[in-house]
């Protein structure tokens, strides 16, 4: 139950029609550097864990 061809040139259709065509590449490259960062925020995250995982724990009480 993805997304098809028909249904994405739709919905591209429709966001020319809103933004008209000077407005769509500073959206793409809005959404591009958004995705961008989200990428690197999650690395981030990730690389953390696993220093976290890799640390030995002192639990002398």
């Amino acid at each position: 139950m993805g997304i098809g061809t028909q249904e994405l040139l739709f919905i591209a259709l429709i966001i020319l029609l809103l933004f008209g065509g000077k407005k769509i590449p500073e959206l793409m490259k809005g959404l591009g550097k958004g995705v961008k960062n989200f990428k690197d925020g999650m690395n981030g995250v990730e690389e953390n864990l696993k220093d976290s995982a890799d640390k030995p724990e002192n639990k002398e009480k």
